[in-house]
């Protein structure tokens, strides 16, 4: 008779993500540490490698959105109250990328140690915030996130909205300390433009950087795109989406992050890909009308080989960063609508610049985004204080998930090696 491993775990949304959380003792022992148990663990409660690509014998929603795990555990570290650990959960391969975050499950990650009692209970008020400070252990970095609290108990209703999520919730408030670096410099080539030269392609301008995320940013233009594509798009075209993923190759050996382009493969998660284009009006995924006047610029971003269906939380960090620095990509499109605006009677909004602070609207395939970040310029060298969203999360489910004792894959496992 066959048997299965039974593991306490919540099933959580947070931004316009969802994921498997686990606090790490309640682990079998073999797994609450890096290596091939683990990996093959969570491919197994998740559903992976899936070749029908739909996830119907696991936890994972079959889009890099929802194909996700979180690890926590009491921290580690000083003046940090929680571990936070992301497995991005591969849909087609036996992978599991634990080289970068999930900014939009942070919020749920907070909302998570709070519900599992990993906060002292001192730092939860009976009413009010509790102000949750996160140690994200893939990238080393601190994140807080603000929960707000009722009765002693996570408050998960309310009226904030976020495009790319269906219901109001309670907003969650994030802040991103000093997320540039990670994986190497803000601007790994020291470059805030790069030539990156791909045989068969040409050269592309790109701004390559590390905020939050490793992003490669492109022109929309130049790939032959307006910003205003939405998924069906992109990603019912095998062409386009081998080409996109050719630039992230390329890009990822020209940031260091990987040797040969082969290696992209074993490495999806990391770096991301996206373009940028001035703004545009366009129909979300919802059906909602969103004006050029609306936002500042269009993004739209790859994710796990595919177009993403609002924008990956990270990514959005890198996009506040590029944005508030002049001679990025992104800033050029920012600083030229904001001189078209005058010319025109102000009519675009180019961004809110004050100082170190940049605080901006993007347009994305679900609707829009609010984001900022505060930089400043030591001795001709950037250096990123902060950056800040909105979320919002709750518990979808909690109790146990069920794992055959048996974690075969179907394939040899093959984690991309860069496991913490």
């Amino acid at each position: 008779m066959s048997q299965s491993l039974k593991i306490p775990a919540f099933y959580m949304r947070g931004g316009t993500s969802k994921g498997v959380f686990f606090v790490r003792d309640d682990l079998p022992k073999a797994a609450r540490v890096p290596g091939s148990f683990r990996d093959a663990l969570l491919l197994r409660i998740v559903g992976s490698p899936d070749p029908y690509g739909k996830h119907v014998d696991g936890m994972g929603g079959a889009t890099s959105s929802t194909s996700k795990t979180v690890i926590m555990a009491k921290s580690s570290q000083p003046d940090h109250d929680v571990d936070y650990l992301f497995g991005q959960v591969a849909i087609d391969k036996p992978i599991v990328d634990w080289s970068g975050n999930c900014g939009n499950l942070t919020a749920a990650a907070g909302a998570f140690a709070v519900h599992k009692g990993l906060v002292d209970s001192e730092r939860v008020p009976e009413n009010g915030i509790a102000v949750v400070r996160i140690w994200q252990a893939n990238i080393k970095k601190t994140i807080i996130v603000h929960i707000p609290i009722i009765n002693g108990e996570v408050q998960e209703s309310g009226n904030f909205t976020l495009d790319g999520v269906a219901f109001p919730s309670a907003e969650v408030a994030l802040e991103f300390r000093e997320p540039a670096g990670g994986e190497g410099a803000l601007f790994p080539t020291g470059n805030l433009v790069d030539d990156l030269e791909i045989p068969g392609i040409g050269t592309l301008k790109a701004t390559l950087i590390n905020a939050g995320t490793s992003v490669i940013f492109l022109s929309a233009e130049e790939i032959g795109y307006t910003g205003t594509e939405r998924q069906e798009d992109i990603n019912s075209n095998d062409h386009a989406l081998a080409l996109l993923e050719t630039i992230r190759a390329h890009g990822a050996v020209k940031m260091g992050l990987i040797e040969t382009i082969d290696q992209a493969g074993q490495r999806p998660h990391t770096p991301k890909l996206a373009f940028v284009a001035h703004p545009k009006a366009y129909t979300s995924a919802s059906g909602r009308e969103i004006s050029a006047n609306d936002i500042d610029l269009l993004v739209r971003a790859i994710s796990m080989g595919q177009l993403h269906h609002a924008m990956m939380g990270t990514a959005a960090i890198a996009i506040s960063v590029a944005a508030a620095i002049p001679g990025t990509l992104v800033n050029l499109v920012l600083t030229r609508m904001a001189s078209d605006g005058e010319q025109r009677g102000g009519e675009q909004r180019g961004g809110e610049q004050r100082g170190g602070e940049q605080n901006i609207c993007f347009g994305h395939p679900s609707g829009v985004m609010s984001v900022g970040a505060e930089v400043q310029q030591l001795e001709e060298q950037w250096r990123v204080t902060s950056a800040t969203m909105s979320r919002s999360a709750r518990v979808l489910m909690d109790g146990w998930v069920r794992v055959p004792l048996c974690l075969s894959t179907g394939q040899e496992n093959n984690s991309n090696g860069v496991s913490p």
